[in-house]
């Protein structure tokens, strides 16, 4: 500090005696050097000074000296040392971290670095500046550069990310920053760039197509690969922001053969196997999963995925994911986030599931990749995240695949004492779903639901499988046993969402599955009593809505075969034991749950707290399929049991009605479309017709001046001397020539008015055929309507014989509200 005071009096001259000058004083008094000294040693010293100053005084130099510093980086460009000063001074001023020096200053606030930028980037030009000393190979020059570009882009992303994009060659400055041989630049180049590039799809773009893959895989290569330090982690990052929701730089990458490069990364050693992976490479190998997903995420366009999902087995990355799957030594992080990435690998792609169900893990006796998994699901000593992943995993494996579909219920349904006793998939789910653990009763009924997702013939062979009884009686169907343990109190909040959802999958387009479930003592007065309970809990609406589904479910696919469960009974009961309104409302309670909007959004499960695991993403489309049907249905329904979703005078009145009703809307859109054309040719016409006078406009001028023409030819003539005198005859031939230039011109005119005539003939005929159409349609309309009105006057003619014969109708029931209200309440004191 001594010799910083010192310096301060040699530049700033000596003071008055007891007067020690503050902080802004000082600051001034360098500014007003900088700005006003001639020589150069005197300017380089206050900005020397002014950089000291704006680590401890940042709003004292930062409000006083900013011009001051742009004046410099414009005027003294040809000496590097000020130049690196001014940067530095500027840097340390917009940066968003607080200086150690500037601790006990109460006037600095948290985002003063961000205020500052903003008053430095106001001038674009500012920025500009900045970017062409990125081009100085003076080491102290190019790197304060990078790092100020850096700390305004940190501050301001969006709006330097705009003005680089307009920027001359601005981009293409940045990516030559990757080429320089001092590893300092390039390390600092690599993280401007991601901070360049984050959520800037055209950004992203062109440093893509400036090469930079190559240039980021030369650098991993350089560093070690996977056992590099944190430039390879910063490399992958950056790879990660060009990737990540940009389908035109994965395609790219993938037609670059850059997939295929990514496969050595993965390569495990025996060394590091036994002896442990270091935290630098543990994040390098999580930055590589990540990439991987990058390409095949089931948020990306699907023939992208595709296409990456077929390089990648080719390129033998998924064998090679699959052996850190089944290696020894793994972290735990690690290894879930590559059955993540595996997950999507293989999913919705038979080849790469049909590989990933031939992978047998290194045990004696050897196990099926698949079934390990499931052990570790259903093991509730493992980590939440990796039991969540394993789910993934497998719901990617049977994700539009009809034979593992088949090939997990076939293992319910044993052929022989070895496969009885035999781990299998089938039997690891029965275990889970009947376990003490919640979670693991959860994971196991998603995961056998998603077995069963668009499979109605697998539906059908679950309900074969039978279960040994607990007391050695009779052996008890799957179903029954699910239901059985649905109605248990003791059966927990989390087991019994996941086992509605699969009991909602499995009868959901299933008629013997509903009759099934229907026949099961209990399963109606079960889901009646839970939908009509008053509860104030979240997760209880969540329960009520979920067997209200159930209990929709069992009405829309309902085959009316088993007496006292048809539809209409199931309907009747709701009426009188729930009421419409109040089953509709705990209904919704599903989609207004937090879980619900959570589940939607993607596949993948993706939780804090195990108490988050509720709702499936594919059960959700699922509910979201049905919601509204079955809320129809069943408001459809009077007290009597009637439906009323249609006219029920007759069916086929009703279907008449809807015959005349589609006839109409349909003669609507064609009327509609004729009247767009005869719009759009009455558009045309008006253009042609004006077009026409302009062109007769014309013609009638070649005309006049060709009648001009021929009168001065004429005139030519009679004075043309016997004598031979070819004066006149010369005049002459330049007349003849204009007269033949007009004459052509007048016969394309003329040509081109025929033209036209014609067309807007035809238009006026396309025209006139529309409105013959348009009026014929309206006409046939017209009809239609008064054959509606005598369908009308019909049903009203049966409405009163209705009334006659004592049957209630549905104005006659919206008339009596009070009174069906008043027949309910005996029933529901029953």
């Amino acid at each position: 500090m001594e010799f910083l005071k010192s310096g301060f009096k040699t530049v700033l001259g000596s003071t008055e005696p007891g007067h020690q000058p503050s902080a802004a004083e000082t600051v001034e008094k360098l500014v007003d050097r900088v700005l006003s000294s001639t020589l150069l040693d005197d300017r380089r010293d206050a900005c020397r000074a002014l950089k000291a100053l704006s680590r401890k005084y940042r709003i004292e130099v930062g409000a006083q000296g900013m011009s001051a510093l742009v004046q410099i980086l414009k005027h003294d460009s040809q000496d590097s040392e000020i130049i690196s000063y001014a940067l530095d001074t500027l840097c340390n001023i917009t940066t968003a971290e607080e200086f150690d020096e500037e601790t006990d200053n109460p006037a600095v606030s948290v985002n003063v670095g961000e205020q500052f930028t903003e008053m430095f980037i106001k001038v674009h030009d500012h920025v500009t500046l900045i970017m062409t000393y990125l081009e100085e190979y003076d080491f102290r020059v190019r790197r304060s550069a990078i790092q100020l570009i850096t700390t305004l882009i940190a501050n301001k992303t969006r709006d330097l990310q705009e003005i680089i994009l307009v920027s001359p060659m601005g981009v293409s400055k940045l990516m030559d920053l990757l080429s320089d041989s001092r590893e300092v630049i390039r390390n600092d180049a690599l993280l401007l760039l991601i901070q360049l590039t984050k959520g800037n799809s055209n950004i992203q773009k062109i440093v893509a197509f400036e090469n930079a893959f190559d240039k980021i895989f030369e650098i991993i290569q350089s560093e070690g690969c996977s056992d590099g330090g944190i430039v390879v982690e910063d490399c992958l990052i950056l790879l990660l922001n060009l990737l990540k929701n940009n389908s035109s730089n994965q395609q790219f990458f993938k037609e670059g053969s850059f997939i295929q490069r990514l496969s050595p990364m993965f390569s495990i050693t025996q060394e590091a196997e036994e002896n442990g992976w270091s935290p630098q490479k543990v994040s390098n190998i999580h930055c590589m999963l990540q990439v991987v997903r990058a390409l095949v995420t089931p948020s990306n366009q699907q023939q992208v995925v595709s296409s990456c999902q077929k390089v990648m087995r080719k390129s033998n990355l998924l064998d090679l994911l699959c052996g850190i799957l089944m290696g020894s030594g793994v972290p735990a992080d690690i290894l879930t986030e590559t059955i993540n990435a595996v997950a999507e690998i293989v999913r919705g792609d038979k080849e790469n599931q049909d590989k990933l169900s031939m992978v047998m893990a290194p045990s004696n006796p050897p196990r099926p990749a698949i079934v390990v998994l499931l052990m570790s699901m259903i093991n509730e000593k493992q980590i939440l995240a990796l039991r969540c992943a394993v789910l993934y995993c497998f719901q990617c494996y049977l994700f539009r695949n009809e034979e593992s579909h088949q090939a997990v219920v076939q293992t319910l349904l044993p052929s022989s004492e070895s496969e009885v006793s035999s781990h299998s998939t089938g039997q690891l789910l029965c275990v889970g779903l009947f376990s003490s653990d919640s979670l693991a009763n959860w994971f196991s009924a998603v995961a056998l639901m998603h077995g069963l997702v668009d499979s109605v013939a697998q539906k059908e062979e679950l309900l074969r499988v039978l279960l040994a009884s607990p007391r050695g009686g009779n052996p008890i169907t799957l179903l029954e046993q699910c239901t059985n343990l649905l109605q248990q109190d003791s059966y927990k909040l989390q087991s019994k969402v996941g086992l509605l959802m699969l009991l909602s999958m499995w009868l959901a387009h299933c008629p013997n599955a509903v009759k099934t479930f229907l026949s099961t003592s209990g399963t109606m007065a079960y889901l009646t009593a839970q939908i009509s309970a008053n509860e104030h809990d979240e997760n209880e609406y969540l329960i009520q809505g979920l067997c209200a589904f159930l209990m929709g479910i069992c009405i829309q696919f309902n085959d009316n075969t088993l007496v006292s469960q048809k539809r209409d009974d199931i309907c009747q009961l709701i009426i009188k034991r729930i009421g419409q309104e109040t089953f509709c409302n705990k209904l919704s309670e599903v989609s207004r749950h937090e879980a619900y909007n959570r589940a939607c959004k993607q596949p993948q499960i993706r939780v804090k707290a195990s108490s988050d695991l509720l709702l499936d993403y594919e059960f959700c489309k699922l509910y979201k399929g049905l919601e509204a049907l079955i809320g129809k249905i069943v408001s459809g329904f009077d007290v009597n049991g009637i439906e009323l979703t249609e006219l029920t005078l007759s069916s086929e009145a009703s279907a008449l009605v809807a015959q005349y009703k589609g006839i109409i809307r349909d003669l609507d859109g064609q009327i509609n479309l004729l009247q767009q054309n005869s719009r759009r040719l009455e558009i045309k016409n008006e253009e042609l017709e004006l077009k026409l006078s302009k062109v007769e406009s014309l013609n009638k001028q070649l005309s006049d001046q060709n009648t001009l023409l021929k009168a001065q030819l004429g005139a030519a003539q009679n004075s043309t001397s016997p004598s031979g005198d070819d004066t006149p005859v010369n005049a002459l031939s330049a007349a003849q020539f204009q007269t033949n230039l007009y004459c052509a011109e007048n016969i394309r005119i003329t040509r081109e008015f025929e033209t036209l005539r014609h067309q807007l003939e035809d238009e006026v005929h396309r025209a006139n055929t529309a409105n013959d159409e348009l009026q014929k349609l309206q006409k046939d309309q017209e009809d239609l309507l008064e054959l509606l009105t005598d369908q009308e006057n019909k049903i009203n003619r049966y409405e009163q014989q209705m009334r006659s014969a004592g049957l209630p109708i549905e104005n006659d029931n919206e008339n009596n509200t009070d009174d069906v209200g008043n027949q309910e309440n005996p029933n529901l004191n029953v």
